[in-house]
């Protein structure tokens, strides 16, 4: 099957059946690939494509706008064979902007305890699902998108051996242009996904 076929849904099927479409069409296309960067690459297209297809949100007004991931700096491969000249200054904690789809993104989001604010550095200091009915009245939200109107964002959660806890590497976010675009069974089904593809790659 040609890869785009991934994002084709089959018609009238429920939320909780589209989502378990999507989670199963995503395992085919994460089989054999371990690359954190092409995984995420494939795992935005396919939901925010799988999206614009399925009657509940489409490409109208309730389309969800963005959908893509931010990712812990520290896990971003270094420099291999050119890099400006000059040191760089140290960082504070902070996820930068890794694979999606939409308009362009806030690039980076501080997670350290002083500067922490928004959906996405909730979600992953809290190491749980956020969802927002209404974006605007969300205190510290960031506006990448002044149409956006609803958001959830859901932690990239890795166990670590030796480690007490899951350790939180990044999160998946979707956007949403309608108040309370999104649900539980949205919740469910994402945090299902962000599960296969934290275990689908190599960290």
């Amino acid at each position: 099957m040609p890869h785009a076929d991934s994002a084709l849904i089959p018609s009238g099927i429920d939320k909780e059946t589209f989502w378990s479409h999507v989670h199963e069409q995503l395992s085919h296309l994460l089989a054999g690939q371990r690359d954190w960067v092409t995984n995420l690459a494939n795992a935005s297209s396919l939901i925010f494509n799988s999206l614009q297809a399925f009657p509940a949100f489409g490409i109208g007004d309730r389309m969800v706008n963005w959908c893509g991931f931010y990712v812990d700096s520290e896990l971003f491969p270094a420099p291999k064979i050119h890099q400006a000249s000059g040191t760089q200054p140290p960082q504070s904690a902070r996820l930068l902007l890794g694979p999606f789809c939409g308009k362009p993104a806030c690039q980076l989001i501080h997670v350290s305890p002083a500067k922490a604010r928004g959906v996405c550095a909730n979600a992953f200091c809290q190491k749980k699902t956020v969802l927002v009915a209404d974006v605007d009245a969300y205190p510290g939200h960031i506006a990448c998108d002044g149409e956006t109107k609803s958001e959830i964002v859901c932690p990239l959660l890795l166990a670590v051996p030796d480690e007490q806890s899951d350790r939180a590497i990044g999160v998946l976010d979707l956007d949403c242009l309608v108040l309370a675009g999104f649900d539980d069974r949205d919740k469910a089904g994402l945090e299902a996904i962000a599960k296969l593809v934290v275990a689908s790659c190599d960290w």
